[in-house]
């Protein structure tokens, strides 16, 4: 099927390798990053397509799935599925007696109640793709399917591949956002973009999840957590300032994260010492999304602002995310922070190594940049190379098994 203005996504691969090892396949993410865009595109013309935001659509599947199911017969791609999760067990039976693979494909926009049903009715056999909106590499059309891991070989593998970026267009694109509609709508007005996107992820979903009460609270909330993205959470503070119990705070957190908006990154979880901190670090995972609530109304005045290390953090934070996510893949990582205030960004853990890295609005760091990374060898870890990701147009080494890595590879 072909769509205009399409940018191909990291996803297709995924998406096939899954369509070739599962019955069922499910794409989740907050609206509009592209779900259904992808999985049209990908369609063989047998696959048959339906949408439960469509009112008869849903009550059909709600009230006799049974029918629905013989109405809209495999292989078939499923709309916004968390309507009507009274359809999993029921495809949960038409896979099992089929025994074929990609017979299903799924959509879900809220992640809170729809995992649950998936998890109980389609345990092994169903394939789950966290997606978000473009990354770096898609927008710029340079499509690579790389996760992130600051090795020599992931460096040499991405030189090539890399987009070129200037500061200026990094700080644009950290404004203008993520979201797919603003990229291939260059002429989409960014504050008519997110004030309707904010109403209707109000209005739909959050509403769907639990009952919110006054709507300008949650709003308040929304702004109160965009504006500490890229540093640690602290419940009490965020209630302080929106005036309702930790308790609201934390479900309300909670439902950010299960509906794709934030991401929680929490501290290694080894006893590296007794003094390290226990609270997570928040990231908005669309820094469009945190501008406009907090106000950077244009992307110079984000460069110039006081946060804007914080929204550098908090994009590549996001795009290293979106490098395991839409390949399918789930990153072992964490942060490193002491009572001394002695802080590691990120730290990845694979085969038995830990990769310390750190971001940082400079240009050119240095070795002060990197003062804490011995404490894990000194704990008596074994680590292996680590990275300042910056935004340096070339790679360069700043010591031994140490190297600036340029946003622009991400």
């Amino acid at each position: 099927m072909k769509l205009a203005n399409y940018y191909r996504r990291t996803v297709e691969k995924t998406l096939d390798r899954m369509n070739k090892t599962f019955p069922v396949v499910l794409i989740t993410g907050p609206r509009q990053v592209g779900k259904t865009t992808i999985l049209k595109k990908c369609s063989s013309k047998k696959r048959k397509y339906v949408s439960l935001d469509i009112q008869e659509n849903r009550l059909l599947a709600k009230e006799n799935s049974d029918l629905f199911l013989q109405r809209f017969s495999p292989p078939l791609l499923i709309d916004e599925i968390q309507y009507a999760p009274e359809l999993l067990s029921y495809i949960k039976n038409i896979v099992d007696q089929s025994q074929e693979k990609g017979l299903f494909w799924l959509t879900g926009s809220q992640q809170f109640h729809l995992m649950k049903g998936v998890s109980e009715s389609l345990a092994g056999r169903v394939g789950i793709i966290q997606m978000q909106g473009f990354s770096l590499s898609e927008s710029k059309e340079k499509l690579n399917n790389l996760k992130f891991l600051p090795t020599n070989d992931w460096i040499l593998s991405k030189e090539k591949l890399g987009p070129n970026l200037s500061y200026e267009d990094l700080f644009r694109l950290i404004w203008r956002g993520s979201f797919p509609a603003m990229h291939t709508m260059p002429d989409l007005d960014w504050e008519d973009f997110y004030s309707s996107y904010l109403k209707t992820y109000i209005e739909r979903d959050i509403r769907d999840l639990t009952s919110i009460g006054d709507e300008m609270f949650f709003l308040k909330f929304l702004i109160s957590v965009a504006s500490r993205t890229g540093q640690l959470l602290n419940y009490s503070d965020i209630a302080r300032d929106i005036g309702k119990p930790m308790v609201t705070v934390q479900r309300w957190v909670s439902l950010l994260v299960t509906s794709g908006i934030v991401y929680l990154l929490y501290p290694y979880a080894q006893n590296i010492g007794n003094r390290m901190t226990k609270m997570p670090k928040i990231y908005f995972l669309d820094t469009g999304l945190a501008c406009y609530l907090t106000k950077w109304n244009s992307w110079e005045a984000l460069e110039a602002g006081a946060k804007s290390g914080e929204m550098l953090e908090t994009f590549v934070v996001s795009e290293i995310l979106k490098s395991y996510w839409h390949n399918g893949r789930t990153p072992n990582i964490s942060f490193y922070r002491d009572k001394e205030k002695r802080e590691i960004d990120l730290i990845f853990e694979e085969n038995g190594l830990l990769y310390p890295v750190e971001i940082k609005k400079k240009t050119n760091p240095n070795k002060d940049d990197i003062k804490y990374f011995p404490i894990l060898e000194k704990s008596g870890y074994h680590v292996g190379s680590g990275a300042v990701i910056c935004p340096s147009q070339d790679y360069k080494p700043i010591q031994k098994n140490v190297n600036i890595i340029p946003i622009r590879f991400l």
